[in-house]
């Protein structure tokens, strides 16, 4: 798709219409809007929130999204969101080599793998982290999550969302996000695999710069919405809704793809990991890792989030007498980890694209004895970490793996810190 299939900015309010004319000026909801289009407001939080946090898009379609059939429950999706596991959970670090038996000749729905999640959907708090592999694009079949917005992290193969107010195509090295309760279906050409974050939470935005600045990290003008695009079909489409953690189904008579105009800042969009611009130390000692933060989801506790999209992307480290990968460290919050691309420069092996990590609140964690003695025994001349895109998904609730999750973890994970020599005393 062409840059002009796209409106630029993040937390604006946008406007587009596929008809001219569709469009009222003026006011949203005029008696009789043009053509005989409905108009429809679709909310992303509460009236009365502050304006600076209030969103939702007025969208002027063909039918009401209210003429549809009672939901029953869907049966496939087998792996999506089957539910954490009941017992306890030791505080261990686990971590995921890319799953070969992810559910084959599936659509995007039912390729989706729930892997690790934390909260009720309904306290509307907390995150999943979710796999996808789709070989098939969707036909007559579309998603909406009522539980959260869903920020798509591909890995391999092009990803195309049909979504209400437009089409995004997203290949790795994109994300993608899809508001709460917005219809899409997506079209694959060929296999194509990947990551969903699932915020139930405070919606993503952009983090707060501080000393940094007014410049640097995620650009808001590097950010696109699509355009208005519509389909006009007649004939039986199903819907698919996740509610409350589980899968719903109804049948319409026509595709809801039907909104012929819309404004507002409800919005879905897409991003260019290559355009963040990395922020780092030019002296000494390696800065924390939220930096590097895209996208965060405050909690109800200042400063501390209910979820951080952060990545860690090719850039220079010039710290002189500094250890310069990930440190040794202990956490607070909690973080999930996956690689899209190359390699990750705290792991010598055993963490490769398509897998995950997990290091729950308070687990010793950091590079691995191979990374460890490289790092300390390099010159530090300054050096480019180029080739790769590693992400996390930061969150202060503790992750819960899924019964699928804990069968496929590494059973030696924890030999990566297995041989550290002991440091010798005078």
């Amino acid at each position: 798709m062409a840059t002009s299939d796209y409106l630029t900015g993040f937390g604006g309010s946008f406007e587009s219409e596929a008809v001219p004319g569709a469009l009222p000026k003026g006011r949203n909801s005029p008696q009789r809007p043009a053509f005989g289009l409905y108009a429809e407001q679709v909310s992303g939080s509460a009236f009365t929130a502050p304006r600076a946090e209030n969103r939702r898009s007025w969208l002027y379609r063909m039918r009401p999204t209210a003429d549809h059939r009672p939901f029953a429950r869907y049966h496939g999706a087998p792996l999506l969101a089957p539910g954490t596991v009941d017992a306890l959970i030791a505080p261990n670090r686990l971590r995921w080599d890319p799953p070969a038996d992810l559910p084959a000749d599936a659509d995007f729905v039912d390729g989706l793998v729930t892997m690790l999640a934390n909260r009720d959907p309904a306290d509307l708090e907390g995150i999943a982290i979710h796999l996808y592999r789709a070989q098939k694009s969707m036909v007559d079949r579309l998603f909406a999550n009522a539980d959260g917005e869903l920020l798509i992290i591909p890995q391999s193969g092009t990803l195309r969302l049909i979504t209400e107010l437009g089409r995004i195509a997203l290949a790795p090295g994109w994300i993608g996000l899809i508001p709460r309760g917005m219809r899409f279906r997506v079209e694959v050409d060929g296999e194509a695999r990947g990551y969903v974050a699932e915020n139930h939470g405070a919606m993503f935005r952009l983090p707060e710069l501080g000393p940094i600045g007014s410049n640097g990290l995620a650009n808001a003008r590097d950010f696109e919405t699509p355009v208005a695009a519509y389909e006009d079909v007649e004939r039986p489409c199903e819907l698919i809704q996740k509610y409350l953690g589980a899968l719903w189904t109804t049948t319409l008579d026509h595709s809801p793809l039907d909104v012929v105009a819309w404004h507002g800042n409800l919005v879905p969009w897409r991003y260019e990991l290559a355009r963040f611009n990395a922020i780092g130390s030019i002296s000494f000692d390696h800065p924390d890792p939220s930096i590097f933060t895209v996208l965060t989801s405050p909690s109800d506790v200042p400063g501390r989030a209910n979820a951080d999209f952060v990545i860690f992307p090719p850039r220079w480290l010039v710290g002189e007498d500094t250890f310069r990968p990930p440190w040794f460290h202990r956490n607070v919050m909690s973080e999930a980890m996956g690689l899209i691309s190359g390699a990750y420069d705290a792991k010598a092996d055993g963490f490769a694209p398509g897998g995950l990590s997990l290091h729950n609140l308070m687990s010793g964690h950091g590079p691995d004895v191979a990374s460890w003695q490289a790092a300390s025994t390099a010159e530090l001349t300054p050096h480019k970490i180029d080739a790769t895109m590693a992400f996390m998904v930061e969150t202060c609730w503790p992750y819960v793996p899924t019964r699928f999750a804990l069968d496929r973890a590494q059973s030696d994970y924890d030999q990566a810190w297995a041989d550290f020599p002991k440091a010798t005393l005078p």
